[in-house]
């Protein structure tokens, strides 16, 4: 499949990193770009109706920027949710992009018309309940892979709910006053579930996160003195996980020099399970620290084990078994008091606005969505996906495949026949589902692999960084400004800018 020059309205499914990175690029090269967003600002998964109490971010503020627009020196070292809502929404106004937005726009339909060539989007105004009807040359879906919250369904929840009770999701769970004097029960022990519980456990009742399976936690600072960016955000900190297909430095170090990264990650899990206390309190996963790349990599929260050796926060290896008015049964057996469950359980991957038969051509039995290099659908023509590639850098991963899409829609991208697009995503699936035990969403989490990614891309446009660039990020933190080159000289093929 390759696009055609006659490609000049661009639909777009979501403000978040993806959706913004995505208009401000097209709209650069020359496309009539829409954008359309449910909520009431842009934002995606930063915007106030998501945002949880205690919500930061898990990169550093220098790393977590898109490569035109830093964040403000002004930030702390992790933004809160409201930081990065603003920043998003500086963004738009610094590049004229707030004309081509409609918030509180929900897309109820898109169907695509074989003939034509062209998208129908149908949209309904969430404030006014106004529909209306759209036509694009393409349509591109940025929703995100955080987008249908995915709660349990528990016994007894409806008397549970009846009597008082309260059940959401983290990203549901806004107002910390909520839990004042409640019992909490907070399921999972991802950084959502450990943030929201951490910043309850002062004024609650009571706070026991439900942990079904331990995990390895993060340091902010390793020994309270080096910043991880200077371990895990760099070239060399991914390197230090096996890829699909090794290359360079990482063929020794996967090979002759694996003592040397085994003792590299040693060091590290020894350093994180003293400073943590993780022994003593408990807590301490009895897997090696490398298993942390096989779905996500979580920060520790501040303060989080200090109530926990403090006793003010409890956290048990047990799930919910039943719920009852005002108390839950757990898997171990124990009862124990419940008026609020917070659930960190993640998300569902949806496109409710495609139909199931498209569904059916971009998606595989198993719900995986089969997209050649994370975007594209090799059935359905005039489709594409941006930001179904989470990762620790997933800004730039949004911003370098929106200049990939952007080539290829200008024809300037040649992409393999389809038999071998085809190859690609079994391959790539086939890698994820045995490196991640299934935990990788529906084949769009690329954790820990944002860079080799981001390679990839700008391979595939002949926009490759320097090779003195890239040695610089093998020692240090990813800089998201190494990569304005990328656009600048993409523009400047397509005379555009």
């Amino acid at each position: 499949m390759r696009a055609a020059t006659m490609i000049k309205t661009v639909g777009i499914v979501g403000a978040g990193f993806a959706g913004l990175s995505t208009a401000k690029i097209l709209k650069a090269l020359g496309f009539q770009v829409q954008v359309f967003e449910k909520e009431a600002e842009v934002g995606g998964v930063w915007a106030a109706s998501r945002r949880y109490p205690g919500l930061t971010t898990q990169n550093v503020r220098s790393t977590y920027a898109l490569s035109d627009y830093p964040m403000p020196a002004s930030y702390p070292e992790w933004p809160s949710g409201e930081q990065v809502q603003a920043y998003m929404q500086g963004y738009v106004d610094h590049f004229g992009l707030a004309q081509h937005i409609a918030l509180n726009t929900e897309v109820v339909s898109a169907v695509f018309d074989e003939q034509a060539l062209q998208w129908t989007v149908a949209v309904r105004d969430i404030e006014r309940g106004e529909r209306r009807q759209f036509r694009f040359d393409q349509l591109i879906v940025c929703n995100g892979i955080f987008s249908e919250p995915a709660v349990p369904t528990y016994a007894g929840q409806e008397a549970f709910v009846a009597a008082g009770g309260r059940i959401c999701h983290t990203s549901q769970f806004n107002q910390e006053s909520d839990a004042k004097d409640r019992h909490v029960l907070v399921v999972g022990y991802g950084k959502s579930s450990c943030d929201v519980a951490n910043a309850i456990a002062q004024t609650s009742a009571s706070t026991t996160v439900l942990a079904r399976t331990l995990i390895w936690k993060i340091p902010k600072k390793f020994m309270n003195v080096l910043n991880y960016k200077f371990l895990l955000l760099t070239r060399m900190g991914e390197a230090l996980f096996r890829y699909i297909e090794l290359k360079g430095f990482e063929k020794f170090l996967h090979g002759p020099g694996k003592p040397v990264r085994d003792a590299m990650l040693g060091s590290v899990e020894s350093v994180v399970t003293r400073q943590l206390k993780l022994r003593e309190i408990g807590l301490h996963p009895g897997t090696p620290l490398e298993t942390i790349a096989r779905s996500t990599v979580s920060l520790v929260t501040d303060g989080f084990y200090e109530k926990v050796a403090a006793g003010r926060l409890k956290v048990t290896q047990a799930s919910i078994q039943a719920l009852q008015p005002g108390r839950a049964t757990l898997s171990n057996g124990d009862t124990v008091p419940a008026e609020i469950v917070v659930c960190g359980t993640g998300w569902q991957q949806q496109v409710p606005f495609l139909d199931a038969a498209t569904m059916a051509r971009v998606t595989d039995a198993a719900g995986n969505f089969r997209l050649y290099r994370s975007m594209l659908p090799t059935d359905v023509p005039r489709l594409a996906f941006n930001g179904y590639n989470s990762s620790f850098f997933s800004q730039l991963n949004c911003e370098i495949g929106a200049l990939w899409l952007g080539d290829w829609l200008r024809g300037g991208l040649q992409l393999p026949p389809r038999a071998q697009q085809e190859a690609w995503i079994d391959r790539r699936l086939a890698w994820m589902e045995e490196r991640t035990d299934g935990k990788h969403s529906k084949g769009t989490n690329i954790i820990p692999f944002s860079v080799h990614n981001i390679d990839e891309l700008l391979q595939d446009m002949n926009l490759q960084l320097g090779a003195l660039t890239r040695f610089r990020q093998w020692l240090g933190p990813i800089d998201p400004r190494d990569y304005q080159v990328a656009t600048r000289r993409l523009l400047q093929r397509h005379a555009a800018g």
